[in-house]
């Protein structure tokens, strides 16, 4: 039978959309016919796996929770009867999570996927009709598999799979933290030399060279973790310096401008970006009073510990204009921006609802605390009619007002039309690979301050005479925060399981608490899996 009769005559196996581990075949793009298995374009089916991405990366819960809301970043308090949701967010925050939590249940069944789709794409029957581009299309895919597979091992210690021609009598084998860890830089080495060489670009929408490097750098800095070991070799620091150095020569670079690294245009820092709605990152935590001329106001969630606040420079109670603060704090405006002023009233930023003023202007940058205003400088009430004041504190996790906790933020609504955030929301940065570059020195004994000092004379922050390990770690939080990296490098510097403000007690320097359970479907329908300690 010829190939493309097989292409016409698709069997798809009911069983395998509820088979173990998750790692279930979509019906369509899949080719299973008699033991054949593949994929008939690939092209669709890689801009399929990066369509998925966007949702997995850009959504509020899941993914975004597991990484940020576990740690001393934000924190999403139920108040009064709002984002109560059966204590899905307090349990993230506290540490009580559970094997059935919702949002490890769908991270893991997601990037499982992920795997085994980009398997399929992998697989040598694979076809895609430009021949020329199949090498490219098969290392972004490989690239996925990598990021992917990555995701499961850091989040849950261990990752099924499941090769393309094993049918669903056939439970997925499942390898251990350190297998998976080598077959993620298997993956990542073998797609290097088929990505394309980019800098700075609109084309990183896709992943290239740089992109792979970083990735490369983040399993390498955390190996030491994965491998059980606990102290990093000097090997794979010396390898995270090489792929920086890569990074670098492919032409990104530090740049000036925090918060305009986070609008939707060319910048020397972005690397890889999802073109996924950053709706999420804008009005989660957002109050429903503001910016209402843009879409009815933000969803008055998420929120930030006063001590993660604290890291920043300047005055503790305050952030607006002139409050000693560094750049990347941001600030709070007392007032909005004439359209006529701001970059010459072109459209970069609009007035939709013709009041003189650019939409969203009167939200603020970084960190919101204290009295918040609208367009045209009156202060801001909440619901009750009680001034719009964010407070640094919080009476509990599950008692908390309209009004308290700091909000942060980094996409802008001012730069979105119709309360519609920009399809471009950033994965990788050169600022990052920065980071690991000076954290790999330090680990083998060289001095990182230069290249720390580097980074915040950029922000406008005061230089450090000596940088520490607890000086490295905060200046990641500084740098990176809302951006899914959080949790990892708690973790890696042996912060995770310390205590902050609503941690259970039982979870505090508990290092089961370092991994997520495995679902306890998932379990029961693959007895290969065991659980992980502590759950």
């Amino acid at each position: 039978m010829s190939f493309e009769k097989i292409v016409r005559k698709i069997w798809i196996l009911p069983l395998l959309m509820v088979m173990s581990c998750d790692l279930e075949i979509e019906p369509t793009d899949s080719i299973i016919l008699d033991g054949i298995s593949g994929i008939a374009d690939v092209s669709s089916s890689v801009a399929d796996l990066y369509n998925s991405l966007n949702g997995q990366i850009g959504d509020q819960a899941n993914l975004f929770a597991l990484n940020e809301v576990t740690t001393d970043e934000l924190l999403v308090p139920t108040r009064g009867t709002d984002w109560g949701d059966n204590g899905i967010w307090r349990q993230l925050h506290d540490h009580t999570w559970s094997s059935e939590h919702n949002h490890i249940l769908t991270v893991w069944s997601q990037f499982n996927q992920n795997v085994f789709r980009a398997t399929q794409i992998l697989d040598e029957r694979s076809v895609e009709t430009s021949e020329g581009e199949l090498p490219v299309l098969k290392a972004e895919a490989q690239f996925i598999r990598a990021f992917s597979m990555w995701i499961i091992l850091d989040l849950f210690g261990v990752a099924p799979f499941r090769e393309v021609d094993e049918g669903p009598n056939i439970l997925p084998r499942v390898m251990s933290r350190t297998e998976a860890m080598e077959f993620v830089l298997s993956d990542i080495r073998a797609a290097l030399p088929n990505l394309p060489v980019r800098g700075p670009g609109a084309a990183n929408n896709r992943v290239n060279r740089a992109a792979a490097n970083l990735l490369l750098a983040k399993v390498l800095i955390n190996a030491h973790i994965y491998d059980g070991s606990g102290t990093p070799s000097p090997a794979n620091m010396q390898a995270v310096i090489e792929a920086v150095n890569s990074i670098e020569s492919d032409g990104f670079s530090l740049e000036a401008g925090f918060f305009e690294l986070f609008e939707a245009s060319v910048d020397n820092e972005t690397i890889w970006f999802l073109e996924t709605n950053t709706g999420n990152r804008m009005w989660n935590g957002l109050h429903y009073n503001q910016a209402p001329e843009i879409a009815g106001g933000g969803w008055n969630g998420f929120s930030t510990l006063a001590e993660f606040y604290d890291l920043f420079e300047g005055d503790p109670n305050t952030n607006v204009v002139g409050s000693g603060q560094e750049e990347r704090r941001g600030f709070v405006p007392t007032i909005g921006l004439p359209l006529a002023e701001v970059n010459g009233g072109t459209d970069r930023e609009t007035d939709g609802v013709l009041d003189g003023f650019a939409d969203g202007s009167e939200v603020g940058f970084g960190f919101l605390i204290g009295q918040q205003f609208d367009v045209t400088g009156t202060p801001l009430n909440d619901r009750p009619g009680d001034p719009l004041i964010f407070t640094r504190d919080y009476p509990s996790l599950s008692g908390s007002n309209e009004r308290n906790g700091i909000r942060m933020i980094k996409y802008n609504p001012r730069f979105v039309t119709n309360g519609n955030g920009v399809n471009h929301e950033i994965v990788f940065r050169f600022s990052d690979a920065h980071l690991l570059r000076a954290e790999a020195r330090m680990r083998i004994g060289q001095d990182p301050t230069a290249d720390v000092n580097a980074l915040r004379s950029i922000r406008n922050a005061s230089e450090l005479a000596t940088v520490t390990e607890q000086d490295l770690i905060d200046e990641r939080g500084r740098e990176l925060y809302m951006e899914h990296w959080r949790r990892n490098d708690l973790i890696r510097f042996g912060r995770y399981t310390r205590n902050w403000e609503f941690k259970n007690e039982a979870a505090i320097n508990n290092p089961d608490r370092e991994l997520f359970p495995i679902p306890r479907s998932s379990l029961i329908n693959n007895p290969n899996l065991q659980q992980n300690p502590g759950y």
